[in-house]
Formats: C-alpha cells, structure tokens, sequence
C-alpha cells in the first residue's frame, strides 16, 4: 500500500488526508467555505510535518479534480502540483462524482437490486454536474451538466433501476423528480477521508496525471458573475 496526501477542494468542504496501508493517519476538515485560500496550505503543511516526524515516505499526491467549484478546484490542483513537482512524486486525480458515489457506498447500506448511483454537485440555477455509476464504479451516464426537470432520468427510472440521488446538489432533484424508484440521500459531501479507495487503486494502476499540464475538470466554461454591489460610474 502506498502513503499519499490526499487533497479535496471541490465544494466548500476544505479537506486533507494523510493515508497509508487502507488508514487514514491524520485529516484536517473545514465546512464552513471560502477558506481554501487560507486553510488549504497549513493542512498540508500539518500533514507533511506528521509523515516527517515518523520517517514516512509519501509516495504520491492526490487532488480531487472535479467537477466542482472553478475557485476551489484551481486552488486544490495547484497546491497539489506544486507539492508533487517539488518533491518528486506522482499527481493522481480523482474524479468528484466518483467519490462522491464512493462515500455513499462507503457510509450507507443500500441492499436494493439494480441500484444505480446519481452524484450531484451543484452548478448554476436548476443545473448540476453529475453522471450515473453502478455498484462497481462502471459509468452508465458519462460525467456531464444538466439542467433538471421532471424528465432529467426517466429512462432508467422506468427500467426499474433504484436511483441513488446524492451530494449538495440533489436538493434541486429533489424539487422535481418524484418516482418510486428515486431515493437521496443527504449529507454527502466529498472530502479527503473518503479518496483513500480511489486514490490507491490509482496509485496500484499508475494511473497518474501530468503535474503540469493537468486541468481540472469543468465540463463547461466559467461564466464570470456581476459584483454584487458594483461601483457606479462617476
């Protein structure tokens, strides 16, 4: 197993997680939001001087690369490239859909047959980034923004599929799809605890991404939004 600095930005969850052998070592957390510029860098620092004072090796870095906040995920993958060009290591990125959808399967028992997981992360209005995934991380739904309305999986919901609807945003479904076979669940959020799974398998794999040339991933172009009290002209 290896040792890896997990990093997760892509909410307004700021998270790090030092973890090794199937463990989670030491993680710092913040929920409250509009603090990756601030907190990002001590927690890494925090879990650098952990691994120091035992005699750690860290093998490589992890960075959730989205979809998610363009803020928060241009903060998280350039602190990430910056600690693995410095010292040397591999870049691993995750994919937030996909831990969001591990962390449900993860913190909740679903014995359903044919279940399909829907992870959500909120975007503009009634829009959000998501993608379906089975109980084996196979895609079903390819990782997309989506308008919702009343019809948004209506295919699969008719095809009987129990779909798990998760992350912050799932309120919006919420508002518009009613089927029997839709059920969400509440109080996902991606944090770095729970990238141990998907950044190990990556590291087992040497799947591994350019340190400098790496994006995040957006699935669609920044839409710069009006100052909310603008400055009028003179």
């Amino acid at each position: 197993m290896a040792t890896i600095l997990n990093i997760e930005t892509s909410t307004e969850v700021c998270s790090v997680a030092l973890t090794s052998e199937g463990q989670v070592l030491d993680h710092r957390e913040n929920y409250e939001g509009q603090t990756h510029a601030t907190l990002l860098s001590q927690y890494v620092k925090e879990m650098l001087e952990y691994a120091r004072s035992r005699e750690m090796k860290m093998d490589a870095i992890a960075v959730s690369i989205g979809p998610g906040s363009y803020t928060g995920l241009r903060i998280g993958l350039s602190e990430a490239k910056g600690l693995a060009f410095g010292l040397g290591l591999p870049l691993i990125g995750v994919n937030t859909l996909q831990l969001l959808t591990v962390s449900t399967m993860f913190n909740h028992f679903i014995d359903e047959d044919d279940v399909l997981f829907v992870p959500m992360i909120d975007a503009r209005r009634m829009e959000v980034y998501t993608a379906v995934y089975n109980p084996a991380l196979e895609t079903v739904l390819e990782p997309q923004a989506m308008i919702l309305d009343e019809h948004s999986f209506e295919d699969l919901l008719q095809q009987g599929h129990t779909m798990v609807l998760m992350g912050n945003g799932s309120d919006k479904a919420r508002q518009v799809i009613v089927h029997e076979h839709a059920r969400f669940i509440e109080g996902i959020k991606p944090v770095a605890v729970d990238m141990m799974a998907l950044s190990e398998k990556a590291y087992r794999e040497q799947a591994f991404i350019d340190v400098a040339y790496s994006t995040p991933l957006y699935l669609k172009e920044f839409q710069a939004t009006k100052p909310k009290n603008p400055v009028l002209n003179q």
